[in-house]
């Protein structure tokens, strides 16, 4: 436990793509689609992409977590905006035996920032979510024992 595995990779998120993801949701906010409804013009990224923006990036380093299989726990921790680039990284919190033969759980941490590569911290000294933090999603995933 307490394994922090950083997945390498990251994505930018272009107006488009997550519009069409957003619709594909069947998300209507109007905040995901029109720029006038926010103050500073900027559309808001739904937080579904987000999060199927950071699990993609997590199979980078955990390929075998094949099945999500509880939620615990998330947190949309700070806005995403197009332009932004999306990287993960993951924590092993716990791990478990299940009652099928070769198959094991692990609880883990997915934790998605915007910017510059992760530097595994979540929270400052306040308690209050580092303004690059996006996700803080804890789940539990089958992988092979």
């Amino acid at each position: 436990m307490g394994e922090k595995i950083d997945h390498v990779d990251g994505v930018t998120i272009e107006e488009a793509e997550h519009m069409l993801a957003t619709r594909l949701w069947q998300n209507t906010a109007k905040v995901h689609f029109d720029a006038t409804f926010r103050e500073d013009g900027k559309r808001l990224i739904y937080g579904g992409h987000v999060i199927s923006l950071a699990r993609a990036l997590s199979f980078n380093g955990l390929a075998n977590a094949q099945m999500i299989a509880a939620l615990n726990s998330g947190a949309h921790a700070n806005p995403c905006f197009a332009g932004d680039t999306v990287r993960a990284w993951s924590e092993v919190l716990d791990k478990s035996e299940t009652a099928a033969p070769g198959v094991g759980a692990l609880r883990l941490r997915l934790v998605a920032a915007k910017h510059g590569a992760p530097q595994f911290a979540l929270k400052g000294p306040d308690g209050k979510y580092l303004p690059d933090v996006l996700l803080d999603l804890d789940y539990w995933a089958l992988v092979p024992m």
